[in-house]
């Protein structure tokens, strides 16, 4: 079954209860139907796709899963919170401007920690700006809630500019790296494989990375259903353990890993070996922890600042400790 017509039907079949109540009918209808997967968010391409590790590196899953794509962590969070998935990925950001809202149907159960490096602002071939201080006044692409815009806000502070020193333009990754192509953009805040695909095809360079700006934790949750489900319970423990065997062989198969990735996004491979070379940490997955839960905070804070959500929010009730135990269980 084709996993984005299955979400399709899921969200179709729950529309009429979702008009007349809002996302938590969506939410109980999604919560009151028979699984028969787990539904499993994929955002991105090459190595941040978990179906081409796990088939590259031969990891048979002895569970169903559905995968549903998306592209961008805020999408994974409305899927959460309407009922359509049962896991997904996402940084720490999306999270926050739920927290700031009134429906929080997930729970945050581990931390995927991992680079940063392979988050920049990309300026076009032959552009003339040269520091962060130059983007004063220019037009940036961003995806709104996610770390393209938190790292965008603390690299504009840095160096004493804030959010309107410059004309932000919110889109999409897609949307993002089609108003790149044509020049429509000064600058693009941007994150994973569209950036080896932009300096290989289209001669982009890199004006500044996240290091330094980014904590590299990426945040791995679930729809709250599954916490008390005993069968999802038990896949979600399967499948951490399937991601903690997948950045094993990753990182084991280095060579290998990075002819495959590049095949996967159309780019010459000592592009993703330049990649590589330049992360600032392999990806591994941690247990929550009070320095995660902190870490988020100081998130959440940045932008109740910068008055880019609505309120100061508390995010350590998204947080949950129950697979602890599984996330750092050798295996």
């Amino acid at each position: 079954m084709n996993p984005r017509l299955d979400r399709r039907a899921l969200l179709a079949s729950c529309g009429l209860a979702a008009l007349g109540l809002g996302v938590g009918a969506l939410s109980g209808c999604a919560a009151k139907s028979e699984e028969k997967a787990l539904r499993v968010s994929v955002t991105g391409k090459g190595d941040s796709d978990y179906r081409l590790l796990f088939r590259t590196a031969g990891i048979k899953p002895d569970f169903p899963i559905n995968y549903s794509e998306f592209q961008s962590g805020h999408q994974v969070v409305e899927a959460l919170n309407g009922g359509s998935l049962d896991f997904g990925g996402m940084s720490e950001i999306p999270p926050v401007f739920a927290a700031a809202s009134t429906v929080q149907s997930f729970r945050q159960i581990g931390v995927l920690h991992g680079d940063v490096n392979n988050q920049v602002v990309l300026v076009p071939k032959g552009s003339k700006l040269a520091t962060l201080a130059d983007l004063k006044g220019k037009r940036v692409g961003y995806v709104r809630a996610t770390t393209g815009q938190y790292f965008l806000i603390r690299m504009l502070e840095s160096v004493g500019l804030t959010w309107d020193d410059i004309t932000p333009v919110a889109m999409t990754v897609a949307d993002g790296g089609a108003a790149f192509s044509r020049g429509a953009l000064d600058a693009w805040a941007i994150y994973g494989f569209p950036i080896q695909r932009a300096i290989a095809t289209e001669g982009a360079r890199i004006l500044r990375t996240a290091y330094g700006f980014l904590s590299g934790n990426y945040v791995v949750s679930v729809h709250k259903d599954v916490l008390t489900d005993p069968v999802r319970s038990d896949w979600t423990r399967k499948y951490l353990a399937l991601l903690k065997q997948g950045f094993r062989w990753a990182a084991a198969h280095e060579e290998q890993w990075a002819q495959i990735v590049a095949a996967e996004i159309g780019v010459p491979i000592d592009y993703v070996r330049a990649q590589f070379r330049a992360r600032s940490a392999r990806y591994a997955l941690r247990p929550v922890s009070d320095e995660a839960i902190r870490s988020q905070q100081q998130v959440a804070d940045v932008f109740s600042a910068a008055h880019l959500i609505p309120r100061r929010v508390d995010v350590r009730p998204l947080w949950d400790t129950r697979f602890n135990s599984d996330i750092t269980k050798e295996s």
